[in-house]
């Protein structure tokens, strides 16, 4: 039997070609080929990048047929040969995009080819279908992927910190000439709130200020960073929004939903190193199981919004930076991962390997199990789940994958600079305006036992971090250069501390009961926003519900926002009791009062003129509602409400 093997395949293949061969008339409707020189480059590869790579390249074959290559694109697929050297007229490509058939005109979504295209495509191939090169529309190979570490270039300062060592030779190639460090008062404020989400006290702002010592800056960074349990409050939020954990909503009402805050909180009031952080997301511990098991949507949903896509899902975007959520439906069309790659992620957290669904059409394929960068490694091939995602867990936290370093890395740059060293920071692939800054600071990470605090404390204490505040629109330009950290917006849950900071009303009791390392009861002094339920000032303020991972929040304003802000029951709700207790304490004038209230809210005492309208305000004798009026005045105002 084997004899007749080769013959069967060259009758099969010129079948295939005979039902592709087109009649005399069909050949005359054809658009006409050009008679001149084709240029490769110029001519072809714009119209294979524009209509054809999409399906066909970047490791997608439809109809098994690929472009990435000659090679690959004279081969053709399951109907034959798609393109016959010299014979553009035989050539199935040409019959496909020509719309022959019209119930089988290439390609199938988007703009046809012109008539023009089309006889550029057949002089080319008539011409010999010639391909530079250096032309290759294959896979790429994954950038940030592997640990890299820079040499930090020599500046002449012993104690020079490594961003601002490595940003030294960028400034003068970029034009850039960096300007002063802001002053004492606004460093401190800066650092508050990144660090514990709060504003300066006002005794602890004074006495920082009043400080002779060359290095209290970076004093003032290292005890806030001690203060664990307000580290760990303000960056709860940042990971609830990651890792998609809240207190009601979607799925807690019949199980199928587990918060994770216990967890949590422990890891960042601990520090929990970074590595071993993960580790135990990835393969989950009864008390942070609740990331990967995602929402159990209640009803009919798709194939995509499944517990374990979930899982690949969250995990590739928190983790690795990138974007699985288009090929968990269909082989992605903005970047190069498939149908094939977000199931075989799946698969490791279902009970083995997934029929693939194709836009909730069940293909009969099977996808394979497997981590998403196979570069880094195999999840070792298991029917035991548990063996599987402990497998997995070892291979996203080992020291060769240099992508989760990068990513966390990123992420704190965005948090911190308003701008990520690579963007969108959830395309990791994308390349990084500092690709050493990135990776030195990854590798120093990774070197230093993944210790989350203290690369915040390299990025909060280098000069680049200090710098005059930039405007946000800066920050967009496409061909964006680093001056400094971007102005930003206090999230909802800090103007929220920040209002009961300055009028002393908190929330009453949190919803979740949190423990200290210790074991003993957390009784907080103040209950922050971060420890309940999101109330209509916070969602206004842009609390996201948690239902989707989020890793940025919107920065710009909405109608919304200012609507609530200035006529919102709660906002108001809060400024009058804060204007009570202003009252109460019996200040010894209005000047006392209207001082104290400056200092707590914006850092500062009153300017003259601002102390003259703030007595207009609340008047001779103070009313209850002046003071209102006063505050509200300063919880509208810029220099409140952003971070400069």
């Amino acid at each position: 039997m084997k004899s007749f093997a080769p013959a069967l395949s060259l009758m099969l293949a010129a079948c295939l070609h005979a039902a592709a061969a087109l009649s005399p008339a069909q050949i005359q409707q054809l658009p006409p080929p050009g008679s001149r020189p084709i240029d490769f480059q110029k001519e072809i590869k714009p119209i294979l990048e524009d209509r054809c790579i999409n399906c066909h390249g970047h490791g997608r074959a439809k109809g098994d047929f690929r472009m990435d290559s000659r090679q690959t694109l004279l081969k053709g697929g399951t109907t034959g040969p798609a393109v016959v050297e010299g014979e553009s007229a035989q050539s199935y490509l040409i019959e496909l995009v020509a719309g022959v058939d019209p119930d089988k005109v290439m390609p199938k979504k988007g703009t046809k080819l012109t008539r023009q295209q089309v006889g550029l495509l057949r002089a080319w191939i008539d011409q010999g279908a010639h391909w530079d090169e250096s032309v290759s529309f294959a896979r790429a190979e994954p950038l940030n992927l592997k640990p890299r570490r820079p040499a930090l270039p020599k500046t002449g300062e012993k104690t020079a910190n490594p961003i601002d060592q490595l940003l030294a030779p960028y400034y003068p190639a970029h034009h850039v000439k960096p300007g002063k460090p802001v002053d004492d008062r606004l460093f401190a404020r800066r650092v508050y709130l990144d660090i514990v989400g709060l504003l300066p006290p006002t005794d602890e702002l004074e006495s920082f200020m009043a400080s002779p010592d060359k290095d209290k800056r970076a004093q003032l960074v290292r005890r806030l960073l001690e203060d664990n349990v307000n580290y760990a409050l303000n960056w709860l939020s940042f990971w609830n929004d990651l890792l998609r954990n809240d207190y009601q909503g979607t799925g807690y009402i019949d199980g199928g939903r587990k918060a994770i805050s216990q967890w949590l909180y422990s890891a960042l009031e601990t520090n929990k190193p970074y590595d071993q952080f993960v580790a135990e997301l990835v393969h989950p511990t009864p008390a942070s199981e609740g990331f990967t098991k995602g929402i159990v949507w209640r009803g009919v949903v798709n194939a995509s919004q499944k517990p374990h896509m979930q899982a690949a899902q969250n995990i590739s975007q928190v983790f690795m930076g990138i974007n699985l959520k288009c090929a968990s439906c269909h082989d992605s069309f903005i970047n190069d991962w498939t149908l094939a790659d977000a199931y075989g992620m799946a698969g490791l957290y279902a009970d083995g390997p997934l029929e693939m669904v194709l836009c909730d059409k069940p293909t009969g394929k099977t996808a394979p199990t497997k981590f998403i960068y196979q570069q880094l490694g195999d999840v070792q091939a298991s029917t035991n789940k548990e063996v599987r995602l402990e497998s997995l867990a070892r291979l996203i936290t080992r020291r060769e994958d240099g992508r989760l370093t990068r990513t966390l890395v990123n992420r704190l740059w965005q948090k911190f600079y308003g701008r990520g060293l690579v963007e969108p920071v959830d395309d990791m692939e994308k390349p990084a305006w500092s690709a050493d800054l990135l990776d030195w600071l990854a590798e120093d990470l990774a070197d230093h036992g993944y210790d989350v605090k203290r690369l915040i404390e390299v990025m909060l204490t280098s000069n680049a971090y200090q710098l005059p505040a930039v405007a946000a629109t800066e920050q967009t330009d496409p061909k964006f250069v680093f001056r400094g950290p971007e102005v930003r917006r206090l999230s909802a849950e800090q103007f929220r501390d920040a209002i009961g900071s300055v009028t002393g009303a908190w929330y009453p009791n949190p919803v979740p009961t949190l423990h200290q390392a210790d074991g003993h009861t957390n009784h907080f002094a103040s209950v922050r926003s971060v420890l309940v339920a999101a109330d209509q000032l916070q969602i206004a303020l842009g609390r996201p519900n948690r239902e989707q991972i989020v890793t940025v929040r919107l920065p710009a304003a909405t109608t919304l926002q200012a609507l609530e802000l200035t006529n919102g029951s709660e906002l108001a709700d809060l400024i009058r009791r804060g204007a009570e207790a202003a009252l109460s304490r019996k200040p010894h004038s209005s000047d006392e009062l209207i001082t104290t209230a400056y200092r707590k809210a914006i850092s500062r005492p009153p300017t003259s003129k601002e102390l003259h309208l703030a007595r207009r305000i609340i008047g001779d004798p103070t009313r209850l509602a002046g003071v209102e009026d006063l505050l509200w005045t300063l919880a509208m105002l810029p220099e409140f409400q952003l971070v400069y």
